[in-house]
């Protein structure tokens, strides 16, 4: 990554990040500021979400995204979303205007359409995936983007989407839609996770945080750790952000690097690419 590009990222984060910050200080709530934070991603283009992503083998363009209320453990999600905008917001209709958790395919598309969202009637000119993406070491492009967030009332929320592996297969769908690997909210803890999707789906990964806390009594840094490691043994590599009902906020990752923006009511602001070789 460029520093000029690393920097236009932080820019975005850092945007996003004190529009969070006022909305929470006036008492907005955790799952409005979650979807808004990954609304602001997904239309900057700069991420691999929203209006960022790359095409399939096929060349279209299907998006995931799921969302979650831990104060209700309502949550929704879609997956493999072609011709519809924006994903975050449609999870969220799939929450709330629906009984079910996750519509896929040709059934989110029709939801979204039925329920007035934006429809893409050009992807190749609607989508502005970076000239200046690098692929990671696995040569593929990365980019998922995800918020969590502890409001002012005790509630937790957290949320994910994203665009998918460039150049994926046609109807894959990796971790970001699946409440427990790439999203989970609960009465304690909030987790969003990105990397090799697969991996995540077989450690159930952003559950597992929860578990670990709450059943093994594990620190947020330790849950997180432990996940990871568990990932790293299967040899999968990606990257966990959370926040926990005392307000501590933590994120790791195993790969290179990973663009991160935290802050909290103590005064603690941090937005910056994290990269392996600068872990504390």
């Amino acid at each position: 990554m460029s520093e000029s590009a690393a920097a236009a990222d932080c820019g975005v984060l850092d945007d996003t990040l004190a529009w969070a910050q006022a909305e929470l200080a006036r008492d907005a709530s955790a799952i409005d500021v979650v979807e808004g934070v990954i609304r602001r991603l997904e239309d900057s283009g700069r991420f691999v979400a929203g209006k960022g992503s790359s095409p399939n083998a096929a060349g279209e363009w299907e998006l995931d995204a799921s969302i979650c209320d831990g104060r209700t453990r309502r949550s929704g999600a879609v997956a493999a979303l072609r011709g519809a905008y924006p994903p975050i917001s449609i999870a969220r209709a799939v929450m709330e205007r629906t009984k079910n958790v996750l519509l896929a395919g040709e059934g989110a598309q029709a939801f979204a359409r039925e329920c007035g969202f934006v429809e893409i009637d050009d992807p190749p000119a609607f989508f502005s995936p970076r000239s200046d993406r690098r692929p990671g070491a696995d040569g593929i492009g990365h980019g998922t983007v995800g918020a969590v967030a502890l409001d002012a009332a005790g509630s937790i929320a957290a949320g994910t989407s994203t665009g998918g592996i460039s150049g994926k297969r046609p109807g894959r769908v990796g971790d970001s839609p699946i409440i427990g690997a790439g999203t989970w909210a609960d009465d304690s803890v909030g987790v969003s996770c990105t990397g090799a999707g697969e991996f995540f789906l077989r450690t159930a990964a952003a559950h597992s945080v929860s578990a670990y806390c709450r059943l093994a009594g594990l620190g947020l840094g330790a849950a997180l750790a432990a996940v990871l490691a568990e990932i790293a043994k299967l040899g999968g590599a990606g990257g966990v952000i959370a926040v926990d009902r005392g307000g501590d906020l933590d994120y790791a990752f195993n790969t290179d690097a990973m663009r991160i923006a935290v802050a909290n009511s103590s005064g603690r602001r941090e937005v910056r690419v994290a990269r392996s070789d600068q872990k504390p």
